[in-house]
């Protein structure tokens, strides 16, 4: 049986606007395929097969040829891959999976010379992802990715190294991958890509790592069957009531280090959906216990403009035993039960002290577990935006800062 994620509000406002009627309303809209970018939601329930076969083949082509592969994306195009790999890609994947390295998610030359530094000398394929392939930062990557291995490799060889990700139809990366004869899939016309982790934008990268995607498909699956809508219903609008109620900035903390890169999948999530019309949650991240000692003063005394939401995880995959050689009080303890006393005693003396807190109990780190948590939090993050009256599902604001870029470099 599979373990389901669990939600406690403490010290949150009552929120009326999570009637089950307007939350069925808004997910049948949702489900309906009448609304724009709105195919993630049905996506669990409609995963091809014959794509998903497709996607294991193409990681066994990968992993066989290959001791790294490089994803080039930014935003939806990256974190919620990065994000699987650091959960999952640690434990649980095959021997003799490649090492999964990233690219165009900055445009840095040290970073992106530092990195071919590190594939010389090592058999390489790319998995670029990007609906148009104009996106400035993966597209310099690319153009730089792909001269290492046509140098390495020859033209044609390198051509069988690399597997794109676009548009089905349209695009300068659709072209080339066309042109080039690139082993190629689809991003979904109707899912943008802060939710197309479930897409073969997160599953080739998974699968190459030697994740299960079955079983993070079954999770997402599992996560409305099991009706969890209802409670993500009500936490979009405890979210809004917070918001209503003075709370302008929403903090995602984990007491897990693998959970860094779900947070910031979670940050793009929401403020990418949340924030527009002079409207929105700023969502912020934290690392506990390590943040504790920068940030524990302001969270505890500082000017209470935030809630905090507390990525709880059940069951870690490993465990030591303090040695004898630490404090008394610690000697002989599971290390967990001290990150657990962390925990719980930081959530008693923030409610102390007046801070609301959603605690999201995640019973473990597994392919299904993570399957759960995306599909979720995407429920979460649209109930919100329509409870808001925004649209979740755009992003005019991003296109301002790249007009803006492209006449300085025209410059």
């Amino acid at each position: 049986m599979q373990k389901i994620l669990n939600v406690d509000f403490l010290g949150c406002p009552d929120a009326p606007a999570a009637s089950p009627e307007k939350i069925d309303g808004i997910y049948e809209g949702l489900i309906s395929g009448k609304e724009a970018f709105t195919g993630w939601a049905t996506l669990p329930g409609r995963a091809n097969a014959a794509e998903t076969a497709r996607i294991r083949e193409a990681a066994g082509r990968i992993r066989a040829q290959s001791e790294a592969l490089v994803v080039i994306g930014i935003g939806g195009s990256y974190l919620g891959a990065r994000a699987a790999m650091e959960i999952l890609g640690r434990y649980g994947a095959e021997p003799g999976a490649p090492e999964v390295l990233f690219a165009g998610q900055n445009i840095s030359g040290t970073y992106h010379a530092e990195l071919l530094d590190r594939l010389r000398g090592k058999d390489v394929s790319l998995c670029v992802v990007s609906k148009s392939g104009t996106t400035t930062e993966p597209n310099i990557a690319f153009a730089v990715l792909k001269e290492l291995l046509a140098e390495k490799y020859g033209k044609a060889e390198a051509a069988g190294r690399i597997y794109a990700i676009t548009d089905p139809s349209a695009g300068t990366l659709r072209a080339e991958a066309d042109a080039e004869g690139y082993e190629s899939f689809s991003i979904p016309p109707d899912i943008g890509g802060r939710y197309s982790v479930l897409t073969p934008v997160g599953l080739l990268p998974m699968a190459a790592a030697g994740i299960d995607v079955e079983a993070v498909l079954a999770g997402a699956r599992r996560a409305g069957e099991l009706d969890l809508r209802a409670v993500a219903g009500t936490m979009a609008a405890t979210r809004k009531a917070l918001l209503d109620s003075g709370k302008t900035v929403e903090i995602f903390e984990q007491y897990e280090p693998a959970l860094f890169y779900f947070a910031e999948w979670l940050k793009q999530l929401h403020g990418e959906s949340e924030g527009k019309d002079g409207t929105g949650l700023f969502p912020a991240a934290l690392s506990f216990s390590t943040d504790l000692h920068s940030m524990g003063q302001f969270l505890q005394e500082g000017k209470q403009i935030f809630f905090e939401t507390v990525l709880d995880v059940k069951e870690p995959q490993r465990d030591l035993t303090v040695p004898a050689g630490a404090d008394a009080l610690l000697a002989g303890k599971s290390m967990n039960a001290v990150n657990r006393a962390a925990k719980e005693g930081v959530i008693a003396a923030h409610r102390a002290a007046g801070i609301p807190v959603i605690k999201v109990g995640i019973p473990d780190l597994s392919p299904a577990t993570f399957g759960q948590l995306i599909y979720f939090f995407e429920l979460v993050c649209a109930f919100t935006g329509r409870l808001m009256g925004v649209d979740p599902f755009n992003q005019p604001g991003v296109e301002q800062y790249k007009k803006e870029m492209k006449r300085l470099l025209a410059e």
